[in-house]
């Protein structure tokens, strides 16, 4: 026997028992916006190009682009279409740019933690620092939203082993880190239960564009095969597609083009499609759900 990490069973997605989503619809289709902020010459960080010593402008001032213009175009196309989205954010952000997260609150999103900064990896801390770490990012959060977060998304998705424990025993609903599903899952930890909510790291911007240079034409398209190939597999059962964005990326205006026109083709399909967050979703489930 392998060593497991002991919390879902295998269940094969052709033998679960089936439902709806509200309205009866087959399809839950979210958008995740990443809102992060990093640390000026050191720590970590996605790379448009190889960096040098520190501080690294280049890098740091291409993220910084997605707080100061990219976000912001995002939401701009997300009301013309109409779509909902979840903010996934860095603490950090609330010192840097409040406004930012609070328009996605203006505008009914969700806010889902995100730990500190990516420019850390919890995983590489211990059981208290880590507990410590998700205490702090909710207590901001809470703070300045003014409703705990119910949903957790860890930077870098890096876990230590008691990550899932440690956030069920802080009050969390639900977990974003693993993509083993298109249904979500519920997991054991030492206390009890926490729902894992599918999010996506193929329809991710970040492993398709910097890390496989994936062409904005082609990311969405991918976007687009996705969502009809879903749609045509949820006849038989309900899933769940995630998009998962970073504005610095995205929100560069030649690939924000591309992206326009695959969230134009899929916000036609008002009919079908259940277009929601990641906690309407987990209020959905039903503590039946496995």
């Amino acid at each position: 026997m392998l060593p497991t990490h002991g919390r879902y069973d295998y269940a094969p997605i052709i033998r679960r028992r089936d439902f709806s989503w509200p309205e009866g619809k087959r399809l839950a289709f979210y958008v995740a916006i990443n809102l992060e902020h990093f640390a000026f010459g050191e720590g970590l960080g996605a790379s448009l190009a190889p960096g040098g010593p520190q501080p690294d402008v280049l890098n740091f001032s291409w993220r910084d682009y997605g707080n100061r213009v990219g976000a912001w175009r995002l939401l701009q196309m997300l009301d013309e279409l109409r779509l909902p989205s979840c903010a996934i954010t860095n603490a950090a952000i609330f010192d840097y740019c409040p406004e930012l997260p609070k328009a996605f609150v203006d505008r009914g999103d969700e806010i889902v933690a995100h730990g500190r900064t990516n420019s850390e990896r919890q995983g590489e801390i211990d059981e208290k620092a880590e507990a410590e770490l998700i205490a702090d990012s909710t207590e901001i959060l809470t703070r300045y939203v003014g409703r705990r977060p119910r949903g957790w998304l860890s930077p870098w998705i890096s876990e230590s082993r008691v990550t899932p424990d440690l956030l069920q025993e802080a009050g969390y609903t639900y977990l974003l880190d693993w993509c083993h599903d298109d249904q979500p899952v519920w997991f054991r930890t030492r206390r009890g239960k926490l729902l894992s909510l599918p999010y996506p790291q193929e329809v991710n911007d970040i492993p398709a564009i910097i890390a496989r240079q994936t062409s904005a034409s082609d990311f969405a398209d991918m976007i687009v095969d996705q969502f009809r190939e879903m749609q045509r597999q949820s006849n038989e059962q309900p899933l769940t597609m995630g998009v998962a964005l970073h504005p610095y990326i995205v929100g560069q205006p030649y690939r924000l083009r591309h992206l326009r026109r695959a969230f134009g083709e899929i916000a036609g399909e008002r009919g079908n499609v259940w277009y929601t967050t990641p906690s309407a979703i987990a209020d959905a489930v039903g503590a039946d759900t496995t």
